[in-house]
């Protein structure tokens, strides 16, 4: 987590528990509303390699594996194929979209930082009908409005733009 990031987490109190501290992020709420329309299935696993891949390439437009190696395998000392058969898991599980450019291919994030995080919390909450029927999406509402009034008016900005798009 970025010290940015880091100064973003408001006190949250959730009635008889201990104070726990809450990270609300604008792109974290655009993310949840794209994945609560567009994404049914769960994240694949990942190691630790293709977790540091993608965070490599989040921070490019796009890299081959040489490129990826370069940033990533020279230090933890494993060797470029390596790398490329991280790149090639990634890119088979929809996590990584490439492109062909001479003899090599080079390959970007298929889902932005933001959307990947919202997935990973849904995924981790037991998928999207988990959150509708166990409460706990009544629960994240509440934790919001009771923590953060800004947040809570973007996030029922952000609804009501969904609500315009699907014509509902």
């Amino acid at each position: 987590m970025s010290e940015a990031e880091l100064d973003s987490v408001a006190p949250a109190r959730i009635p008889d528990s201990p104070p726990v501290r809450l990270r609300l992020t604008l792109g974290f709420f655009r993310a949840y509303m794209s994945v609560m329309v567009k994404s049914s299935s769960k994240l694949p696993r990942l190691g630790a390699l293709e977790l540091a891949v993608l965070e490599y390439l989040w921070t490019e437009p796009d890299a081959d594996v040489r490129e990826t190696h370069a940033a990533i395998g020279q230090r933890r000392a494993i060797s470029l194929n390596t790398v490329g058969s991280a790149m090639e898991r990634l890119y088979k599980k929809g996590l990584l979209a490439r492109e062909k450019v001479s003899h090599a291919y080079r390959y970007r994030a298929a889902l932005d930082r933001e959307t990947f995080r919202a997935r990973r919390v849904v995924d981790a909450a037991g998928g999207l009908h988990a959150l509708r029927s166990s409460g706990l999406l009544a629960a994240f509402v509440d934790l919001v409005a009771d923590s953060d009034q800004a947040a809570l008016r973007e996030l029922e900005r952000l609804i009501q733009a969904k609500r315009e798009e699907n014509g509902t």
